[in-house]
C-alpha cells in the first residue's frame, strides 16, 4: 500500500477530526446556515463521485469481458449498496445529523446514539473511499489519482460538521473538551479501518470489482437522500445548500473527467 492510498484513506478521518476539534474554539458550534452549504457542497460531491468516479469506471471495466451486459455488475452493485444501508438504518440508532431528540430512548443516552449513529455512518464512506483506492490500485487505470483524491476530500468535508457535531453536544452536558475531542476523533476512526480491509478484501476479490465499486456507488447515494439533502432542506429554504450541491457536482465532475 504507497503513501497516495494511506494519505487517501486518512483524509476523511482527518476532516472528522478537524470538526471535533471545532470543540476547542466555538462556544455554540457550526451556525445553521454555514453547516447547509457544507452539506450541500458535500452532497453534489458526493453525487457526482458515485457516478464519475465509481459507477462508470465499474461498468467500463465489465464491458470488457461481459459486453452489452456491462449493466449488470453495477445495477446488482449498487441496489445491494442501497439495501446494506437501508437495514444498518432499520437494525441500529438512527437520527438525523442535525436534529435533536424528543423523549426518551430506553437505555441509551441520547449523546451515546448520536455517537453511535454518526460511527456507522461513517462506515459506508470508509468502505467508498477503500474501494475507489482499490480501483485505483486493481483497476487498470479505470479510475484516476485526481478522481479518488477529490472523493476523500468530499467526504472529509461532509466529515466536518459531523466531528463538531459529535463534540459540541457532550461539552454542553459538562464533559471535558479534551474528552468531547477524543469522541468526536473516534467516531471518525471507522473509516480509515473500513477503507483498509476492503481495499485489502478488493485485492484478493479482483472479479468482483464492478461490483464492489458499485456498492460503494449505491452506500453513498443512499447517504446523500436519506442524510444529507433532508439536512441542508430542514428549516427556511436555503439557496446557499442548492447552489453548493450544484458546485459540489460540477466541481467533481470536472476534476474527475478533465484530469483523468
Amino acid at each position: 500500500m504507497n503513501l497516495t492510498v494511506i494519505a487517501g484513506v486518512l483524509i476523511p478521518f482527518i476532516g472528522t477530526a478537524l470538526g471535533a476539534a471545532m470543540v476547542f474554539f466555538l462556544k455554540n458550534g457550526i451556525s445553521d446556515n454555514t453547516q447547509k452549504i457544507l452539506t450541500g457542497f458535500a452532497a453534489g460531491v458526493m453525487v457526482s463521485a458515485s457516478f464519475f468516479s465509481l459507477i462508470i469506471p465499474a461498468i467500463e471495466q465489465a464491458g470488457e469481458t461481459m459486453g452489452k451486459l456491462a449493466f449488470v455488475p453495477a445495477v446488482i452493485g449498487f441496489l445491494i449498496g442501497m439495501l446494506f444501508l437501508l437495514v444498518l438504518d432499520i437494525v441500529t440508532p438512527h437520527m438525523h445529523l442535525n436534529k435533536s431528540e424528543e423523549g426518551p430512548k430506553a437505555g441509551i443516552k441520547k449523546t451515546t446514539k448520536l455517537i453511535l449513529a454518526v460511527t456507522l455512518h461513517n462506515l459506508p464512506e470508509g468502505m467508498a473511499v477503500g474501494v475507489v483506492y482499490a480501483g485505483l490500485l486493481y483497476g487498470g487505470g479505470t479510475i484516476s489519482k485526481t478522481a479518488a483524491l477529490a472523493l476523500a476530500l468530499g467526504i472529509a468535508i461532509q466529515n466536518f460538521p459531523e466531528g463538531a457535531i459529535v463534540s459540541m453536544p457532550l461539552l454542553g452536558e459538562g464533559v471535558k473538551k479534551s474528552k468531547t475531542f477524543t469522541y468526536g476523533v473516534l467516531s471518525g476512526a471507522v473509516e480509515p479501518i473500513g477503507a483498509v480491509l476492503t481495499i485489502l478484501a478488493a485485492g484478493i476479490l479482483l472479479p468482483v470489482l464492478p461490483y464492489l465499486l458499485c456498492f460503494a456507488g449505491g452506500a453513498m447515494i443512499y447517504v446523500v437522500v436519506e442524510e444529507l439533502i433532508p439536512d441542508m432542506s430542514e428549516g427556511e429554504h436555503s439557496n446557499g445548500a442548492t447552489i453548493a450541491f450544484a458546485v459540489g457536482f460540477a466541481l467533481m465532475m470536472a476534476l474527475d473527467v478533465g484530469l483523468s
